[in-house]
Parts: C-alpha cells; sequence; structure tokens
C-alpha cells in the first residue's frame, strides 16, 4: 500500500512539473518569438496530460468489477492513451501552420532566451524522470522514458540556441519545430494503433495464436482446439475464450484438464480465462 501510494506521488509530482513548465514554455516561446519553444510546450503539455491522466488513473483503475465494469476498471487506461493522443496530434498540426510560412521567411528568435529554457527543461525534465526512475509500476516506468524523449528534444533546442548565439541562422529556429512535431507525432501514432489495436480486441503483439492453439492442443486429454480467443484488457492483462474436444466423462477429469491448459498459459499474463469442454467418447 506504501508502495502504490509512493507511486502515485511521483506521478503526481512529475505532473505538476511538466504543467507547470509547459505554461511557462508557451509565455517564454512566445515573448522570445521561438517557435522551436512553442512547439516543445505542446509536446510538455501532452506529457502532463498523460502524467495527469495517469495519477488520476492509477487510483481509478484499481477499482474491483461491479455491474457496469465486469472487467474491473483497468481498460480505462486506454481512454487516457487517446485523449493524450488526441491534443498531441491537435498540437502539432498547430506547430505545422506556425513554423512552415516562417521556412520562407524566418524571424530572429532570442538565443539567449532559448538557452535558459533548454537548461530548465533538461534540468526539470531530468529530475521527473529521475524521481519516477525510482519507482516500480509499469506506469512509472513507461512515463520515464516519456519523460527522458522531452529531454532530448531540450537538449537539441540548447543545441540550436548556441548555434544561434554564434550565427545568424534563424530558420534553424523553424526547422527544430517542425522536427519535433514530426517526432512527436510518430510516436503519438505508433501509440495510437496499439491502444486502437486493444480497443478492437485484437491478439495481444506478445502472444502467437499457433503457438498457445499447439500447447493446448498437446495436452493429454485434448482431441482439438475449437474457438481460441485471446484479447487484451489493457496491454498488460489479457482474456481467453476457448472451447475444447476433450475425452473422459467425469467432473474431476474436466477439472483437471482446465488446471493443465491454465498451467501451460500460465507465462502469457492471461487472467481471466473461459474454458468449455466438448466431450467425445473414444
Amino acid at each position: 500500500m506504501a508502495t502504490a501510494h509512493k507511486d502515485e506521488k511521483n506521478i503526481k509530482l512529475a505532473f505538476f512539473i511538466n504543467l507547470l513548465f509547459s505554461i511557462g514554455e508557451f509565455i517564454g516561446g512566445f515573448l522570445i518569438n521561438s517557435v522551436a519553444i512553442m512547439s516543445d510546450a505542446v509536446h510538455d503539455l501532452g506529457d502532463a496530460t498523460a502524467l495527469g491522466l495517469s495519477w488520476f488513473l492509477q487510483k481509478f483503475s484499481k477499482k474491483e468489477g461491479d455491474q457496469k465494469f465486469s472487467f474491473g476498471y483497468k481498460r480505462f487506461s486506454l481512454l487516457g492513451a487517446l485523449i493524450n493522443a488526441l491534443i498531441l496530434i491537435a498540437g502539432s498540426v498547430y506547430i505545422f501552420f506556425q513554423a512552415i510560412p516562417l521556412l520562407f521567411n524566418p524571424e530572429h528568435s532570442n538565443a539567449q532566451g532559448m538557452v535558459w529554457f533548454a537548461i530548465a527543461g533538461v534540468l526539470l525534465n531530468g529530475f521527473a524522470a529521475y524521481r519516477l526512475h525510482k519507482g516500480k509500476s509499469v506506469n512509472e516506468g513507461v512515463l520515464t522514458w516519456h519523460l527522458l524523449e522531452d529531454v532530448l528534444g531540450w537538449v537539441a533546442v540548447l543545441i540550436v540556441g548556441i548555434v544561434l548565439l554564434f550565427k545568424d541562422i534563424h530558420i534553424l529556429d523553424p526547422i527544430l519545430s517542425i522536427a519535433i512535431a514530426l517526432f512527436i507525432l510518430f510516436n503519438v501514432f505508433r501509440n495510437l494503433s496499439k491502444t486502437m489495436k486493444i480497443l478492437l480486441e485484437g491478439v495481444p503483439q506478445d502472444i502467437n495464436l499457433d503457438e498457445v492453439h499447439s500447447r493446448i492442443e498437446k495436452i493429454p486429454g485434448v482431441l482439438s482446439v475449437k474457438d481460441l480467443h485471446i484479447w487484451s484488457i489493457d496491454g498488460e492483462e489479457h482474456a481467453m475464450n476457448v472451447c475444447l474436444s476433450v475425452t473422459g466423462e467425469n467432473l474431476a477429469e474436466s477439472t483437471a484438464i482446465k488446471e493443465k491448459v491454465r498451467s501451460t498459459i500460465s507465462d502469457l499474463h492471461i487472467i481471466h480465462s473461459t474454458i468449455e469442454m466438448d466431450w467425445k467418447t473414444q
């Protein structure tokens, strides 16, 4: 219980760091006339949304199944992923509209302001990533990598800012902002694809249906496997329905086969399984 509370505290801290910093970026990016800072503000706002939803869902998704959601509330984490993806896509499109015209007519950016913002971005995102890295939950592990991506983005802004201190190559600012937006969209669509596959009840990426079919078919007493279906509840925990043609005539034999099936698939994170029996006499 103490560990769960610590997990929530770490995510809460990272959320407020990202939220406050992204607001500062929007204001600062406008004042120093840097589209690259503005584009990273969109990225950080998306991260803050993800962290806020994760903080809320860290508690909410632990609710047990009830009359409304018999599998429990774990799948609500996917709702957070969808909302976060929509925010990031909308923000990236906005950045494209702002940055593309500047490729043909670059404006002067405050290089010194970019450098200071970049240093703050590396330090704050690095600290948040370090706090989450110390946690043990899956949520914290995923968000740690998200924040490390932010650190790399700020390192890129820092490099461009230093170049602009010595060279008036102001087209670097819109080029960097477009690169950041493209990077965001690449990751968003990759994660969105995974989320949609789960929502559409596709076979989990880490499971080979033919291999599971073969495993079960080798169990003594199983003649054939029919209607094997495996899907994911939230990307981490899975469910399975299967109908088996089996030999035997009593409840004890049926129970033994079911136990062997569950033992055979115990490494696949299948926490809900419905196994039907079709008895055949030999």
